[in-house]
């Protein structure tokens, strides 16, 4: 059946999840059924919401405490009719939770798709193997850092933080989300500096990495002024795209003159997904949905840095990034939030080589510059892969040493 089935977290307060289901699958769908005459039923039952399952959940006082009322937990699933919205994001989304998100402790945790509903979305252009293609890096987590301190400064420095960066050995280099277009460093000339510092770089080195521009503006613009980046020579995007809208980022994903990866950024996020009993589950709106809509790379909070993340949910938005689907190319993970070098033993351990680590203030922060940071972080990868604690590694390579001692080592648990 052509369809999408929800799946909800309720806290009832009429202790009645049967019928909270039933008002749910009805109100969001054709309205009423009982009383419809024979005809209409008939007529109608092709758009009518269907109940597939109730789950009762163990009694949890802490949450009646909390809400201050005596509450029944549930997990409910309910099918929405393909026939009932239009194969978007914004449709979907509010067919499914819209005016349902305004009554009362109701969390959407999962949205399964029907796979030709599925069929109508991007997915990943690039995905993970498509980056790992572009820098030929195939064997280990990728290395990403962010430009720091850049707002009120000028192209010329812009240039000389990403040269530092891209000397420290780090694959990707993105723009901090909140540099937009401006007069000191206007983003057509980004994507120029960017390109001509990192052919530098490689014609010195050998070392190739790649630059994530910011893409902002008015959302009527976008599609253009990405297209501009490719006729630019640009390598990826960096989108905030919970401030433009999952759909901005479907339309650019789709569009086959934006021939260059889009990293999605997941500022604004926070205020759809932190509560325990409103709001979207993580995991399908950091994961699940951004990689239908079309991100090759997504940023999350990780589960130990400044902006912490609970550790399941990380995995689980991994994983929805990564799982196998006969559709869509996997997307690459970036956990992110208070990174340093001391924390790549866990991050591997937890997000695998199929991940990207990255970091502001843990290469910016690093007592040799930015170019001391992005060794760190290089000779702790190649240590863990190595089978060598940190501490073995450090012995020969002063970068590591010198940010183990600022920053310690986060040590892994079995």
């Amino acid at each position: 059946m052509s369809q999408i089935i929800a799946t909800y977290l309720i806290h009832d307060r009429s202790h009645n999840l049967k019928k909270k289901a039933e008002g749910i699958a009805l109100g969001l769908t054709i309205g009423s059924w009982t009383d419809l005459p024979t005809l209409e039923q008939e007529q109608l039952m092709k758009h009518k919401g269907q109940v597939i399952s109730i789950e009762e959940l163990p009694k949890d006082e802490r949450v009646n405490t909390y809400l201050g009322k005596e509450v029944t937990k549930g997990k409910i699933k309910i099918a929405y009719p393909s026939a009932n919205f239009s194969l978007d994001l914004p449709a979907i989304l509010t067919t499914v939770f819209g005016k349902l998100s305004l009554d009362g402790e109701i969390k959407l945790l999962d949205l399964e798709f029907s796979e030709d509903v599925k069929a109508d979305f991007p997915g990943p252009k690039f995905g993970l193997e498509g980056i790992r293609g572009i820098l030929g890096v195939y064997d280990r987590p990728l290395v990403m850092s962010i430009f720091k301190g850049v707002i009120g400064r000028d192209l010329a420095y812009l240039r000389s933080q990403l040269r530092e960066q891209a000397l420290g050995g780090v694959d990707i280099i993105k723009d901090d989300e909140i540099l937009f277009d401006n007069e000191l460093t206007p983003f057509e000339q980004r994507v120029l500096a960017g390109k001509e510092v990192l052919e530098e770089v490689f014609a010195e080195t050998g070392h190739k990495a790649i630059y994530a521009v910011n893409l902002s503006g008015r959302t009527f613009e976008l599609k253009e002024k990405a297209k501009r980046a490719v006729e630019l020579g640009a390598d990826l995007v960096l989108f905030n795209v919970f401030a433009y809208g999952l759909d901005v980022l479907h339309s650019l994903a789709e569009d086959p003159e934006i021939t260059i990866p889009i990293m999605a950024h997941p500022a604004v996020s926070g205020a759809l997904t932190p509560s325990e009993f409103y709001g979207i589950d993580n995991q399908l709106l950091l994961g699940k949905l951004l990689r239908y809509a079309g991100a090759d790379l997504v940023l999350f909070p990780s589960p130990y840095g400044s902006v912490a993340l609970n550790r399941d949910e990380t995995l689980g938005i991994a994983d929805e990034l990564t799982k196998e689907d006969n559709r869509f190319k996997t997307a690459f993970p970036v956990p992110s939030a208070g990174i340093h070098p001391g924390l790549v033993p866990v991050l591997i351990q937890d997000f695998g080589k199929n991940s990207i680590i990255n970091a502001g203030g843990g290469v910016h922060g690093h007592p040799d510059g930015a170019v001391g940071g992005g060794k760190a972080f290089r000779a702790a990868v190649d240590a863990v892969l190595a089978g060598k604690t940190l501490q073995e590694a450090a012995q020969d390579n002063s970068y590591l040493q010198k940010a183990i001692e600022l920053w310690g080592i986060l040590e892994v648990k079995s």
